[in-house]
């Protein structure tokens, strides 16, 4: 088992708002899942990246979940942000090459999450201790639809051993378009369908990701089976918000090495910088987190009422409660 840890973060002044880094040095590692040489009772089911406060503590635990045949790595900025506002984000590498099935995806989460309670807390940072009282599960792109699939008990045979307490999608996509979903399909085009989810839910958009890069490929995010599906059949409490001007991955990091690095700008329609849209998606996690989580609705309520200056410029918002 490897572990290296990979970079540090901290907040130079005090954090004026959640769209900033946090108040919370933080601590990013990566660990390699168990294989024949490595395998120990600890070991992860996969190959990990964890980000935490190096301080010591109790925190809440989100899992989340990367896009199609992207790297958990290109999420390290996203990751660390969250990390610095007081939470444990466990973000896992589902798989390196995947067809269009999603069921091993759900499967391999599942596992995940049934390993945090005895494997987690052998990587974190001494006396840091993880509150899987208080568990979050969020994914980007198809992780959107995974994550959704999973809560929603989407294959029968697949259960965890612990409670989410809150659902996120960013940006969450079902497939190539309607009536083209992907196994297995999540949307069933019902308003208000997912009535079994037994939590909070908040689905993040981008406003340029159901529109092409180019006439050869189609869009990141299509219609018919992205944001603004998910949230139609979303139920109360959730929440929703669609960056304008942003795209599919703009909330990845801002260097994405490689050719799966490249092409996240490459395929995709995207804004400006991401900059802007990766502290978007960043400060409204820790919102949501603090609010269902934590109990801590105030920065929720201030993003809902106006009263907090947004990185970016909102081209939809709405609230079920």
């Amino acid at each position: 088992m490897v572990i290296t840890c990979t970079s540090s973060v901290t907040s130079s002044t005090t954090s004026t708002t959640i769209f900033d880094i946090g108040n919370y040095k933080t601590k990013l590692v990566k660990i390699e899942s168990q294989t024949c040489t490595t395998k120990n009772q600890y070991s992860p089911p996969k190959a990990l990246l964890i980000g935490s406060p190096s301080e010591a503590g109790s925190y809440p635990v989100v899992i989340f979940l990367h896009g199609y045949l992207l790297y958990n790595s290109f999420y390290s900025q996203l990751i660390q942000h969250v990390s610095s506002h007081g939470f444990i984000v466990v973000a896992p590498q589902l798989y390196l090459v995947e067809g269009a099935d999603a069921t091993e995806d759900i499967k391999s989460t599942s596992e995940i999450t049934n390993w945090l309670a005895e494997g987690l807390q052998h990587y974190l940072p001494p006396e840091v201790e993880p509150n899987l009282k208080k568990l979050g599960l969020a994914g980007h792109s198809r992780g959107g639809k995974v994550a959704f699939a999973l809560a929603l008990g989407k294959l029968a045979n697949i259960s965890t051993n612990l409670k989410f307490s809150a659902l996120i999608g960013v940006d969450p996509v079902d497939g190539m378009g309607k009536g083209k979903q992907t196994p297995p399909s999540v949307l069933t085009y019902i308003p208000h369908s997912f009535n079994n989810l037994d939590m909070p839910v908040m689905v993040i958009g981008s406003g340029l990701g159901e529109v092409k890069k180019n006439p050869l490929f189609p869009a990141c995010a299509p219609k018919g089976v992205n944001h603004r599906d998910f949230y139609n059949e979303c139920c109360k409490p959730s929440c929703y918000f669609v960056a304008k001007d942003y795209g599919h991955n703009d909330m990845l990091d801002d260097e994405t090495k490689g050719f799966r690095g490249k092409a996240t700008s490459c395929l995709c329609k995207n804004g400006k910088s991401r900059e802007p849209m990766r502290r978007f998606v960043g400060g409204i996690l820790v919102a949501f987190l603090e609010a269902y989580l934590e109990g801590n609705l105030s920065d929720l309520i201030a993003i809902r009422d106006g009263h907090v200056t947004l990185p970016v410029e909102l081209q939809d918002t709405d609230f079920l409660v």
